[in-house]
């Protein structure tokens, strides 16, 4: 049994990009399909599919390259919020991840979102993790 399924969730997708894998299969639940979805909205991955078999299910995610270096999109994943320790801000004081360049993945009341976006809709929440 899995005590973080978000961590898990971040160390498949770190362990591909280390290993310039392609595509990296996870098991699937909600929380995680929010996160892919903004991941590709924001243009970190290529591209994902939502694989509806058995109990769980899972995703297939695409991961984003530079064609020509190889470089990948995303450089580093770092989970914040872990379940011994909870992290939440509010839209006052909403994480600036590398000043701006990177995003914070943040779990509101009106669903998972960017920072950017949660002080667009003037709204704060639990910090699940930083990307750039």
């Amino acid at each position: 049994m899995n005590t973080d399924p978000i961590a898990d969730y971040l160390t498949r997708v770190r362990n591909a990009i280390k290993a310039n894998h392609r595509v990296v299969e996870i098991p699937a639940s909600n929380l995680k399909k929010e996160i892919t979805k903004v991941l590709f909205d924001k243009g970190y991955i290529a591209n994902y599919k939502f694989i509806e078999e058995g109990p769980q299910g899972s995703i297939k995610i695409a991961l984003k390259y530079h064609p020509i270096s190889k470089v990948p999109a995303i450089r580093t994943l770092t989970r914040v919020s872990k379940p011994g320790l909870r992290k939440y801000a509010s839209v006052d004081n909403l994480p600036r991840v590398l000043n701006g360049l990177g995003i914070a993945i943040l779990s509101t009341s009106k669903g998972v979102m960017s920072d950017k976006e949660a002080a667009v809709q003037n709204v704060g929440g639990e910090v699940l993790c930083y990307i750039y």
